[in-house]
């Protein structure tokens, strides 16, 4: 087996989808919980970066945090996980293209990723969320060990009478 080969299998091995799947899925669902349980703050948060209309902030506020907690959950536990996955990495697209604007227009806030009390945000923030989106195309495009749906969602089969 060729070095070539065995990287592959290693980085497409069941059981790193697993990981990366658990590990981001359980991210979102963190993340979620402080914007549930704080909305105006997150609102706030969501304000300062300069980017989204003021009518649309309070909405975003609200959506936001209960779509990463549903797409988390669904990550954790193995369920539509493409559909979770897209949904994540949708997500980590828009954050990182906000940060990156966020960045080269230097404006000194915290990403508003797990709280409002955080320090300014600096590049490592970005790389941080690409590799969360590294991970997630992963889990996206691989198939990952114990995925609840395997079983939950197969095709009904015709039984002959």
């Amino acid at each position: 087996m060729t070095v070539k080969a065995k990287l592959k299998a290693a980085l497409t091995h069941p059981v790193l989808g697993l990981v990366l799947r658990v590990y981001v899925g359980a991210v979102f669902v963190s993340a979620s919980m402080y914007k549930i349980n704080f909305p105006a703050e997150f609102a706030e948060t969501i304000a300062a970066y300069q980017l989204v209309p003021y009518w649309a902030v309070n909405a975003l506020a609200l959506i936001m945090p209960w779509t990463e907690l549903v797409g988390g959950i669904l990550m954790v536990l193995g369920i539509r996980t493409k559909a979770a996955a897209a949904a994540i990495g949708g997500m980590l697209v828009l954050f990182s293209l906000a940060i990156l604007i966020t960045l080269l227009r230097d404006i000194p806030i915290g990403c508003g990723c797990f709280t409002s009390i955080e320090e300014p945000m600096g590049w490592d923030t970005l790389v941080r969320d690409l590799l969360w989106l590294a991970m997630t195309v992963h889990v996206y495009r691989y198939p990952s060990a114990l995925q609840l749906e395997s079983g939950l969602f197969k095709p009904l089969q015709e039984v002959e009478a």
